[in-house]
C-alpha cells in the first residue's frame, strides 16, 4: 500500500425501509484494514460516500482498527469528506467546488486533508469548513434534503397556480428568486426531484430521524408532494382525454435528466406505469436510454427512433426530459403529426403563449385561460 491517502467512495443504496445499505461500507473498511495491517507509515482515510451520522465512527473506524490491529489517530487518520457532485457536471464540480467540508477525527487528520485541497486548488481554493465527523455526515443529507424540499415547495406553488386562471409558476419563481435570501436555483417547477441522490438521501434522512426518535414532518411532506407530481401529470392527461383506454400517449424523454443515460428514480417510470395501468398505449423516444428502458418496461411499451415518429398518430404527448432537441420542436410538429394535438409540458421548456395558439397546451404550474 504505497499511497498516503485512501478515499472511500462506495455506493450506499436504499433499502426497502429507506435506510442505507451499509454492506459496501463494511466490505471496503475490512479491505482497508487488511491493507493497513502491512503498512508501518501513517495513512489518512477520507470517507466521501454518503453515510448517515455515526457510520464513520461506529462502523468504519472500529472495522479498520479491528482488521489492521492499528489505532485511529495514532497509526491512521480519519475524516468524513462528503462530495457534492452533480451528475453530468462531476469534473466541473471537482475542479470548482462551492465549498469543502472536512469532518475530522482529530486535528492532524483535518490538517492533512486541508493541505491536500490547498495544494490541489491553490489560489482557487473554495471556503473550507472543518467540523466533527457526525456533523460533516449530516451536512450532506441536509444539503440534498433542503434542495429536494425547495423543489417540492415550488411544485406546491405550481399546483396552486394551475387553479388560478392566467397564473404561471415560472413567473412566480422568477419573482421570488430575485429575493437574495431565496435565489432562483432549484425553483424550476416540474415533475419532481429524481435521480440517484435526492430520493435516496431524503428517504435515508427520514429513516435515520425516526431511528433517533424524531418525526421529520417537513421532509415527509416534501416526499409526499414529490410522489403526487406524477399523479398530477396523469390527472391532467385524463382531463383532456377523459378515457385513457387504448389512447396512444407519446413520451418524449426517459432519462431523469438530459445528457445522461441514467434512469434511476426517473419520473418517466412511474408516469408510464400509471398510464399502462389505465390501459394506455405508450410510445416513447429518448436519444440515449432505449436499451435501459426496455429492461425496465419489459416490452410493455414501444419505442420511436425520433421525436417526430413518436408524435405520429398520438392522442397526447407528455414531455418528460428536457433534451435540447425537444426545445427545437415547433407547434407545427405536434399539429401536423398527432391524431389529437395535446401537449403536456412537464418541464416548462415550451413557450406557452406560442403553443396555446395552435394546440391544446397544458403544463405544470400553468393556470388555464378563461
Amino acid at each position: 500500500m504505497n499511497s498516503n491517502l485512501s478515499l472511500i467512495t462506495v455506493g450506499t443504496p436504499s433499502q426497502p425501509d429507506g435506510s442505507i445499505d451499509q454492506r459496501s461500507i463494511r466490505l471496503v473498511s475490512t479491505d482497508l484494514g487488511e491493507a493497513l495491517k502491512e503498512k508501518s507509515e501513517y495513512h489518512l482515510i477520507a470517507v466521501k460516500s454518503t453515510v448517515i451520522p455515526g457510520t464513520t465512527l461506529n462502523i468504519i473506524k472500529p472495522t479498520i482498527e479491528e482488521c489492521s490491529k492499528k489505532k485511529c489517530g495514532l497509526h491512521f487518520g480519519l475524516c468524513a469528506n462528503p462530495e457534492f457532485l452533480r451528475e453530468g457536471n462531476a469534473i466541473e464540480d471537482v475542479m470548482n467546488p462551492d465549498r469543502i467540508i472536512i469532518g475530522e477525527y482529530d486535528k492532524k487528520s483535518g490538517d492533512l486533508l486541508e493541505d491536500l485541497y490547498q495544494q490541489f486548488h491553490r489560489e482557487k481554493t473554495p471556503p473550507i469548513l472543518r467540523t466533527n465527523i457526525p456533523t460533516a455526515e449530516l451536512i450532506k443529507y441536509a444539503n440534498n434534503a433542503f434542495l429536494a424540499t425547495k423543489i417540492s415547495f415550488i411544485n406546491t406553488i405550481a399546483n396552486i397556480c394551475e387553479k388560478i386562471p392566467g397564473a404561471d409558476v415560472t413567473t412566480v419563481a422568477k419573482g421570488i428568486g430575485l429575493d437574495q435570501r431565496i435565489n432562483p436555483r432549484f425553483l424550476n417547477a416540474g415533475l419532481g426531484y429524481e435521480g440517484s441522490c435526492f430520493p435516496k438521501d431524503v428517504d435515508a434522512l427520514i429513516a435515520f430521524s425516526k431511528q433517533v426518535g424524531y418525526k421529520p414532518v417537513l421532509l415527509q411532506s416534501a416526499q409526499k408532494v414529490n410522489e403526487n407530481q406524477v399523479k398530477r401529470v396523469v390527472e391532467i392527461v385524463e382531463e383532456e382525454l377523459e378515457e385513457l383506454e387504448e389512447k396512444r400517449i407519446a413520451i418524449l424523454g426517459l432519462s431523469f435528466k438530459p445528457s445522461t443515460d441514467d434512469m434511476r428514480q426517473a419520473r418517466s417510470i412511474p408516469i408510464i406505469n400509471k398510464l399502462l395501468e389505465k390501459g394506455a398505449d405508450i410510445i416513447a423516444y429518448d436519444p440515449v436510454v432505449i436499451q435501459k428502458a426496455n429492461n425496465i418496461f419489459k416490452g410493455n411499451i414501444r419505442y420511436a427512433s425520433s421525436a417526430i415518429e413518436c408524435l405520429r398518430d398520438a392522442d397526447c404527448c407528455i414531455l418528460v426530459t428536457e433534451w435540447e432537441e425537444f426545445k427545437e420542436l415547433k407547434p407545427e410538429d405536434f399539429t401536423e403529426n398527432m391524431r389529437q394535438p395535446i401537449l403536456m409540458d412537464g418541464r416548462r421548456i415550451c413557450n406557452a403563449t406560442e403553443y396555446r395558439k395552435k394546440l391544446i397546451f397544458r403544463a405544470i404550474g400553468l393556470g388555464q385561460l378563461t
